[in-house]
């Protein structure tokens, strides 16, 4: 029996509250760190000035996991993080589909970047290297992103071989490729007039160079390695314009990634999982849809 089947059961038999456990992301230390930073704030169920990166393990809750992790990246604008709304609330839900999650507390402006870039490629490097432990398929490991977590895990499915994202550690060698991405009303474009330039400026600071947007624009960096992608935003989005989405979609395709987009008409910006917002409520069963549809819904434990 492997040490994962036995936290497994052990989650099983001893009740939901110790399905979710609290794993550090840089037990060796966060990189330039930030000592006098403060304590973590939370304010209208936003958390800021994070300066201890964390993912929070949860186990599924069905009968048995699928092998499938996903990497769950809230939003905030890169100057907090709706952890509850964008975070557990898909990992409770992802979870009822036997998949593994893992919520990522980032690091955000107080950093800027690269942190948040190291953080999420540093989470998926952690699970992927601890596939055997979290009971999880070691070539199923996504990650789900909203608005400018949207952005971050759009950036982790095209820049996870890029410099920024290492910090010189071991764990730098386990490969940060996601094996595929779901993004929610994302922030992608850092140029032009789709740009979110509360994001932009939160995370590149307001004198950023124009290579350092154009490297933080993952529309320009879609290759054939980028894996594939579900898109989800609405036209009536008045706070990231849809054009984002349709930026990565047009680049995914001319790249031959398979991508699907669901452009719904109803809808404000960060529905997350709230009802009363027509067809576009319904993009949990849309994304039920396209992971099954890909097989990942289906059992394939390593």
């Amino acid at each position: 029996m492997t040490s994962g089947l036995v936290l497994f059961l052990l989650a099983l038999c001893l009740g939901p509250m110790l399905r979710a456990k609290e794993i550090p992301l840089w037990p060796e230390g966060v990189p330039n760190a930030k000592p006098n930073l403060g304590a973590e704030t939370l304010e209208e169920g936003r958390i800021g000035r994070v300066s201890v990166p964390t993912l929070t393990w949860r186990a599924p809750t069905a009968t048995k996991p699928n092998g499938t992790a996903v990497v769950i990246c809230p939003g905030g604008g890169y100057g907090s993080l709706s952890l509850d709304f964008e975070g557990t609330q898909y990992a409770r839900w992802l979870s009822s589909l036997g998949v593994t999650t893992f919520v990522l507390k980032y690091r955000l402006r107080d950093f800027g970047h690269p942190a948040p870039l190291q953080d999420v490629l540093r989470a998926v490097r952690l699970v992927r290297s601890r596939a055997a432990e979290f009971d999880i398929n070691p070539t199923r490991i996504g990650v789900i992103g909203s608005s400018a977590g949207g952005h971050l895990a759009a950036c982790a499915g095209t820049l996870f071989g890029h410099a920024a994202g290492r910090t010189g550690a071991t764990l730098d060698a386990t490969d940060a490729r996601p094996d595929f991405l779901v993004l929610l009303y994302p922030v992608i474009s850092m140029v032009g007039p789709a740009a979110h330039t509360g994001s932009r400026r939160a995370l590149l600071g307001p004198d950023a160079s124009d290579e350092l947007i154009r490297l933080m624009s993952p529309e320009l960096h879609v290759t054939t390695r980028t894996p594939p992608a579900l898109l989800i935003h609405t036209q009536a989005d008045d706070v990231v314009p849809i054009e984002n989405s349709i930026l990565f979609f047009q680049a995914l395709t001319r790249a031959g990634v398979p991508a699907e987009f669901h452009a719904f008409e109803r809808g404000p910006h960060g529905i997350g999982m709230t009802a009363g917002h027509g067809t576009a409520s319904n993009w949990t069963k849309r994304t039920e849809e396209w992971l099954r549809g890909r097989g990942l819904l289906a059992p394939d434990r390593p």
